[in-house]
């Protein structure tokens, strides 16, 4: 038991960065009904935007670049970590603009633009930085690692699981205790209610777009040290985050969360034991679920479903 504490800890973590990756893609889908397939690009891109900060000498106007330099690491890696998600919000809000055309026509249109729009993400970030790998500089005070329990542990782990614990609380608060989370949940369950309540549905679209994409930046530039920056990281987060939702219920915010717990812990303790299959363990957890509950664990009866 004591050498399955390393894996324990290792799937805690990797569930509460899928659960955040899968949050912004169910808001999408759940309020929407629509499947952003541009939510992996948006996820690399976010890491990419904040090795734009923290990495080499940004080309910014005489003096400006030299005073973003003269900062603390761990003060640009804090901002990085606020204004990559927001320059990413801002072109989510693009492509929500290009996927109005595709409301109320087949949800295949939406597929097809959102799939191009991660084509063109993807082939952006190739002709700016290139097809190498970087690795995200991170603060001396949440790099390296320490020794408990007779284990060399990584510092950077437990950080990045508590950012994601904190930006998930932060998006509970803002769907639970505000008024737009209200209308967000009420517009998941009935649009055209909210509509008729004198809301505009336009503005609470591009709302919890903007969330949705923020929360994907932000779990890039939290992930990019663990799992490295390269232009096809996208595509390892997405696969993952669809999987949740509907392991966890189309809409349901905890179904997400605990469904990406539970899919973090199978990965970590089947790494344990045969790690070839610890990627395939979660298909498995998935077609197991199903099986038995088809809309998920904490799903209710959607427009999506057939």
């Amino acid at each position: 038991m004591f050498t399955l504490i390393p894996f324990l800890i290792n799937g805690l973590t990797l569930g509460l960065l899928f659960a955040l990756i899968a949050l912004g893609f169910m808001l999408i889908v759940g309020v929407m009904e629509q499947i952003n397939l541009a939510h992996g690009s948006l996820f690399a891109l976010g890491a990419y935007v904040a090795y734009a900060l923290l990495g080499p000498p940004l080309p910014l106007p005489a003096g400006v670049g030299e005073w973003w330099a003269g900062l603390p690491l761990g003060l640009r890696y804090a901002l990085a970590l606020v204004v990559a998600p927001c320059i990413v919000g801002l072109l989510g809000i693009l492509i929500e603009q290009g996927m109005r055309r595709t409301y109320g026509k087949d949800p295949l249109f939406g597929l097809l633009l959102t799939f191009g729009a991660a084509m063109v993400i993807e082939d952006v970030i190739r002709s700016i930085w290139g097809t190498r790998d970087y690795i995200l500089p991170t603060p001396d005070a949440i790099s390296g690692g320490f020794i408990a329990l007779n284990l060399i542990w990584s510092t950077y782990r437990f950080f990045a699981a508590f950012a994601a614990a904190v930006f998930i609380l932060l998006t509970w608060l803002l769907i639970e205790r505000t008024r737009f989370g209200a209308v967000i949940k009420a517009g998941a369950h009935d649009s055209e209610m909210v509509r008729a309540l004198g809301y505009d549905l336009a503005k609470l679209r591009i709302g919890v777009f903007a969330i949705g994409t923020m929360l994907a930046a932000a779990a890039g530039v939290i992930m990019a040290p663990i799992w490295g920056i390269r232009p096809h990281m996208g595509v390892d987060a997405v696969i993952p985050a669809f999987l949740i939702i509907v392991l966890g219920g189309v809409g349901s915010f905890w179904g997400a969360v605990i469904a990406g717990l539970m899919v973090g812990m199978v990965i970590g303790l089947t790494a344990a034991y045969a790690s070839e299959w610890s990627l395939l363990s979660m298909y498995i957890l998935l077609i197991v679920v199903v099986t038995f509950r088809s809309r998920g664990l904490f799903g209710k009866k959607s427009i999506l479903e057939a």
